[in-house]
């Protein structure tokens, strides 16, 4: 897991170094609320580098404070799939042991997004654009349970990129692909993947990830007044 790792620090500092860039505007609604449905999958002992290996179906809805057109912050509640298997694997664990898993887990967190492109379908004198990409960096907790009995819970380090797109005045459309940075290495529920070499690891190694790959559909809420015009009473937007 040592280039994953060091491409997850990577990326925080370029999340970090975007967010420098000053905010515009408010935006005409304050919220968004949707779900969201997709795909995941797990990283960890029995799938070191497969990214988009052993994917399964998952489910969540979403929150979003839209603090003006480049940030917002968001709330998300998911559930998904995990599954693996040490047959066929390169590494040899000790004694040749052999062990599968398959797991359900629930994830919570929230994060910061920050747009690319200022989002809106309105003001476009400026500068507003339908569509934007955006990153988003936050913090969670993930459970998961099922097969092999062991519930697991760690908190978590989501981490990831996606895409925008305003359909019509407050309908919005998404796609986003996460990483979960988990603090433990007990997401399978099996013992002998619970560090199965015995070499112990830090915050960023030895540990297990969960990924996401979602669409969400969002409807805005909560209008937003125009302070310039509250002297005649009227509502901004």
């Amino acid at each position: 897991m040592g280039k994953t790792s060091a491409f997850f620090r990577q990326a925080i500092w370029i999340i970090l170094l975007t967010g420098i860039v000053s905010a515009v505007k408010a935006q005409e609604y304050k919220y968004e609320i949707g779900g969201m449905a997709g795909a995941s999958y797990y990283m960890g002992d029995t799938n070191q580098n497969g990214f988009f290996k052993g994917m399964k179906p998952s489910l969540g809805g979403v929150f979003r404070y839209n603090i003006n057109f480049r940030w917002a912050i968001k709330a998300d509640l998911l559930w998904g799939m995990a599954s693996g298997s040490t047959e066929g694997l390169e590494n040899v664990f000790p004694n040749h042991a052999q062990t599968s898993f398959n797991r359900n887990f629930v994830e919570a967190g929230g994060q910061a997004e920050f747009n690319f492109f200022p989002y809106s379908d309105k003001f476009s004198y400026m500068g507003t654009k339908r569509f934007t990409p955006y990153v988003f960096l936050g913090i969670g907790m993930t459970s998961a349970f099922g097969d092999g009995g062991d519930v697991f819970v760690s908190p978590n380090i989501p981490l990831g990129i996606g895409v925008k797109y305003k359909i019509m005045n407050r309908l919005n459309l998404g796609c986003e692909f996460s990483f979960r940075k988990l603090f433990g290495d007990g997401f399978e529920g099996r013992e002998m993947l619970n560090d199965p070499y015995g070499i112990g690891g830090s915050a960023f190694k030895n540990k297990d990830w969960c990924s996401f790959l979602l669409l969400s559909v969002t409807w805005d809420f909560g209008r937003r007044e125009e302070p310039c015009n509250n002297a005649y009473s009227i509502s901004g937007y």
